[in-house]
């Protein structure tokens, strides 16, 4: 008995249908892969992604092995004392941003309309200027200390007590007060968003105006809470400045040490790796959070919010509680600086601080530039695209924004510095001569590294901007003739300008005030604000460089201002009528 497989045969079905796949294919690829757009978008991502990449290699294949000897003296130190320092900012920042947000929206009391914008103010400071204040005014020949021993006739430490500023709590408190306005501007937006019908409700039942808080608006405010308290976060490990001067062992602080003091590159990227789990961790732990939380309105119905109306003792601790952090996170600093820079200005201006300020402003003005057309081409090239694929590596371009800034001067300077040697490399043997520089340790590693780490603000802010315009005016657009390049001109470029100039001014300020990276890269004998600054109060020498703290912290308004215009356009909250609540008693 025998048995025979089936003989299969092709069909004029079956090649037209291959052929139409094959169509299909090659129509998606060309419309998606190959398109200029799209290319540019995956050429921009491999770019962002080098210097990730580059550490990661290193950490894995170093060329020289300091790891055990990191692990076996400094390793814990720097992964304890950096938690604890995240643990220290997370809570101070939540606390202060979440119970200011709550009474400046829901409560009135007095000055509760000028705590509307002001609370903002502290994000203009730079965590090192007003660790640099905050010391020269509380240490023990500051004005604080010599009032005290004035006062009580003391007449040496002995005498009494007083909590060392240069610590890990002084490093705590210090970020806390300039980091809280990441809390506070995203959780004064979820309130002002919240519905006003659970808010009457939580009122019928009889709950005043905490327990209204802790069981109806902070639930509904959590997730936002939580991405403020992340991005807080990420600058506490981002910062170097601060944790320096006050002699804090982290991450951050080992990086740079081990890469210039202690000569090592494979050191640095191996810490690098460490401190850039603590950022996957973070972003984790943001998104774990999100995940399946989510709150809806019950009702259409959007009317002004109902407010508690705080008297007596209520109302001046209110003002009190929101005064705090003001009084010690702006004014201080900026009324010290404005002292200073009044009296020392002629020792700033003799420290070539004209020039200093045309490095600083030469650098944001071409990063800003160059963030903002980058970001631009990418966000219109995830419009048109309408991939998965194009949207995941638009968003991993756009991580840099996440990784400390020790991180990516590591990443920067290992492909750069390999093409500097290439090109060494190759001058020796064509012309008998090396080359200098290049690439790396120039003004180019400089700003490619400005540009990798904050084309977050900008392809954030105008993905957003080119999301609110409908897709039917691109279709109108094409039906006329024109191509993507010339729709993108003359129908959204018009309609965009506005978040060109925010994305523009905010990487424009962040890069004025952008310290490791500065540092690490920057040209021998190449100052911007933020060193010339860091160098001088590193030298107790606040007073002459109080004008360029001055300048870096006049420049930081500007994103304040923005930010206040925009929070406020929320919900515009009119004094309440008959739905004012009564006094709590």
């Amino acid at each position: 008995m025998s048995s025979s497989l089936p003989h299969q045969t092709s069909s004029p079905e079956t090649g037209r249908w291959f052929g139409l796949c094959s169509s299909n294919i090659k129509s998606y690829l060309r419309k998606n892969v190959f398109n200029g757009w799209a290319l540019g978008t995956w050429v921009l991502a491999a770019l962002v992604a080098t210097p990730i990449i580059a550490v990661i290699a290193l950490a894995f294949a170093p060329s020289e092995d300091i790891w055990p000897h990191l692990a076996s003296t400094v390793l814990w130190k720097y992964i304890s004392t950096t938690l604890l320092l995240m643990t220290g900012v997370g809570f101070g920042t939540v606390v202060i941003g979440t119970a200011t947000a709550w009474l400046v929206t829901m409560c009135r009391f007095p000055g509760q309309k000028i705590f509307n914008w002001a609370l903002l103010l502290p994000l203009a400071v730079p965590a090192y200027v007003l660790a640099f204040v905050i010391t020269d005014q509380l240490e023990y020949a500051g004005l604080l200390q010599t009032a005290l021993r004035a006062i009580f006739e003391w007449n040496s430490p002995k005498d009494y007590w007083f909590p060392e500023i240069r610590s890990l709590g002084g490093a705590i408190t210090v970020m806390t007060l300039v980091l809280y306005p990441y809390v506070y501007l995203l959780a004064r937006a979820a309130f002002l968003e919240q519905s006003v019908c659970a808010l009457e409700v939580s009122r019928t039942l009889g709950h005043g105006p905490w327990s209204s808080f802790y069981k109806i608006a902070l639930p509904l405010a959590r997730p936002a809470i939580v991405v403020g308290v992340t991005l807080a976060l990420m600058e506490t490990l981002n910062d170097f400045g601060t944790v320096d001067f006050f002699a804090v062992n982290t991450f951050t602080a080992g990086i740079y040490d081990v890469w210039l003091n202690m000569n090592s590159r494979s050191g640095a990227a191996q810490l690098s790796t460490v401190l850039l789990l603590f950022v996957l961790v973070l972003i984790g732990l943001e998104r774990a959070h999100r995940h399946g939380r989510k709150f809806h309105h019950t009702t259409t119905k959007f009317q002004e919010l109902p407010s508690y109306l705080l008297q007596g003792a209520r109302a001046w601790a209110a003002f009190i509680f929101c005064l705090i952090p003001v009084l010690l996170g702006f004014i201080l600093p900026a009324a010290v600086l404005l002292n200073y820079a009044s009296i020392y200005y002629q020792d700033t201006l003799d420290a070539n601080y004209v020039t200093i300020v045309g490095n600083s402003l030469g650098l944001a003005g071409i990063s800003a530039v160059i963030s903002v057309t980058i970001g631009l081409f990418m966000a219109y090239g995830v419009r048109i695209s309408r991939t998965p694929l194009i949207k995941i590596a638009a968003r991993f371009a756009s991580i840099g924004y996440a990784i400390p800034g020790a991180i990516l001067a590591v990443g920067v300077m290992i492909p750069l510095g390999a093409v500097d040697q290439g090109l060494s490399n190759l001058f020796i043997d064509t012309f008998g001569f090396t080359s200098s520089l290049v690439l790396g340790s120039t003004v180019f590693a400089v700003i490619f590294a400005y540009s990798v780490r904050f084309l977050a603000l900008s392809f954030g802010t105008l993905e957003a901007s080119l999301g609110k315009i409908t897709n039917n005016m691109d279709g109108a657009a094409r039906t006329l003739g024109l191509t993507a390049g010339q729709t993108l001109k003359r129908v959204h470029f018009p309609l965009v300008r506005g978040s060109l100039l925010t994305a523009g001014l905010l990487v424009f300020v962040d890069v004025m005030k952008e310290l490791p990276l500065t540092l690490i890269l920057r040209p021998f004998n190449f100052d911007t604000l933020a060193t010339f600054v860091y160098q001088y109060a590193s030298d107790e020498l606040l007073e002459e460089s109080a004008l360029g703290a001055l300048t870096i912290v006049a420049a930081g308004i500007i994103p304040v201002i923005l930010l206040t215009w925009r929070i406020v356009q929320t919900r515009t909250v009119r004094a309440p009528t008959e739905m004012q609540m009564k006094p709590n008693p």
